[in-house]
């Protein structure tokens, strides 16, 4: 049971550095900029809908690792006495009340933000800045997609970040453990 509780914890943390590569992959895409290949905003959308990705598989692994993390703490409870808290650990006590991310999946929570507002200020720059003085003539309604995809992306986010909250609370009540 243990084997397969961490087998399931490896692997949404493998999932979620495999996104990782991705994301940085995906920056190859301004070669095809550079190139005149692809425009900016479209290699800024793909950016930012790839983040989207990364931050969702996060949210995803977080809720995994504190879920098996509970059914690990609760059968540890069913074997391990009082005084185990001190002799061995004392984590198996008291669950997380939060679904909070451990310090791996943060680092690469904000490594994802940082490469989306990277990006996004990098497009700011160059694709719309120059045009704000500009006559709304000139104004090219597709800059606006790598915008657009950002609020849906936060919205789509939140509403999964809520649900794996909920969700995480409800195993809590549900599988709370025994007492020690």
């Amino acid at each position: 049971m243990y084997d397969q509780l961490f087998n399931d914890i490896n692997r949404h943390i493998l999932v979620v550095w495999q996104s990782v590569g991705l994301l940085f992959g995906a920056f190859a895409v301004f070669a095809l900029v550079e190139k005149k290949i692809m425009p900016l905003y479209v290699a800024s959308s793909l950016i930012v809908l790839l983040t989207a990705w990364l931050l969702a598989h996060i949210y995803d692994a977080a809720y995994w690792y504190n879920r098996n993390i509970v059914i690990i703490g609760n059968i540890e409870r069913q074997f391990l006495k009082k005084e185990d808290l001190t002799n061995i650990h004392h984590y198996f006590k008291k669950h997380r009340s939060e679904n909070e991310m451990i310090t791996h999946l943060q680092i690469q929570y904000y490594l994802g933000i940082g490469i989306a507002l990277l990006v996004i200020i990098y497009h700011f720059y160059v694709e719309i800045m120059p045009g704000i003085c500009a006559p709304w003539g000139g104004f090219e309604s597709q800059q606006t997609l790598p915008y657009i995809l950002i609020v849906s992306a936060t919205i789509c986010l939140s509403k999964l970040k809520k649900e794996r909250e909920e969700k995480y609370k409800e195993f809590l009540k549900k599988s709370p453990g025994i007492q020690v």
